[in-house]
């Protein structure tokens, strides 16, 4: 249940860990006005900038960091993986990674899949913006696979969650886009293809290993009063960021 009052939902699978600052906020609790109403976070909206500062300011200040702790990127739907050392904004990456406390890797989603890794063990995060074009070219398995391959993590050690997005029903798309999914992650609804990109993310973590996923019930076309949504409102909409990390 989610209720107005709400910033910010944090995942089941994370509840167990309190130095981990993990989640995705929803579109409750801010001050911007519609059509970006209200906890628009997303800088390259066309939402008053100070207004977005604000913000971020507001769901920081709620999950008891600062903004000067997020590490965040303007995504490109490709899959460039940043590997941060310090809190920053850049360009062109659509996942992050963190190996050291005190920062939080952090991207904006309206419809597209936030997905969020951690190593509680190794005390590693990721947060990673999952279109279909960054999800065909394997964004998600790849990003995981650093963290496996470059940081020594235990696939049976990573949490996984898989957040709010725009569910199977309502990702229509076309048949050039649905031929470079595998079967078993779209289907043909109404003799139109539609594509399911949680299950695909979670197909693609348990060919890994990694078996401790948490899927969120949340589509954000359906529910799109607690969420920004790309599609539903034709491009002009707020943005919600998903994030982890660990607090020191």
């Amino acid at each position: 249940m989610i209720k107005h009052s709400d910033l910010y939902l944090k995942p089941d699978i994370f509840k167990h860990i309190p130095s981990l600052v993990a989640g995705v906020s929803t579109r409750h609790g801010g001050k911007s006005q519609a059509p970006y109403y209200s906890l628009n976070l997303g800088v390259h909206t066309d939402d008053q900038t100070e207004i977005i500062q604000e913000n971020i300011s507001l769901l920081c200040q709620s999950l008891g960091i600062i903004p000067q702790q997020l590490a965040r990127s303007f995504q490109t739907h490709q899959d460039l993986i940043w590997e941060c050392h310090q809190p920053d904004y850049v360009s062109g990456y659509d996942a992050i990674i963190s190996t050291q406390v005190n920062i939080f890797p952090t991207v904006g989603i309206a419809d597209c899949c936030p997905v969020l890794l951690v190593d509680p063990v190794r005390k590693i995060t990721a947060a990673i913006h999952a279109g279909w074009k960054g999800s065909v070219l394997g964004i998600v398995p790849k990003t995981a696979q650093v963290l496996l391959s470059k940081y020594q993590s235990q696939a049976k050690d990573i949490l996984a969650y898989i957040g709010p997005c725009i569910s199977v029903q309502h990702f229509e798309v076309g048949d050039e886009v649905a031929a470079q999914f595998p079967e078993n992650s779209k289907q043909k609804l109404s003799d139109k293809w539609h594509v399911d990109l949680k299950k695909h993310h979670v197909l693609q973590l348990v060919e890994l290993g990694i078996s401790h996923i948490e899927i969120s019930p949340w589509c954000t076309v359906e529910h799109n009063e607690h969420f920004f949504s790309h599609r539903k409102e034709q491009g002009l909409t707020g943005r919600m960021l998903a994030f982890a990390g660990f607090q020191s």
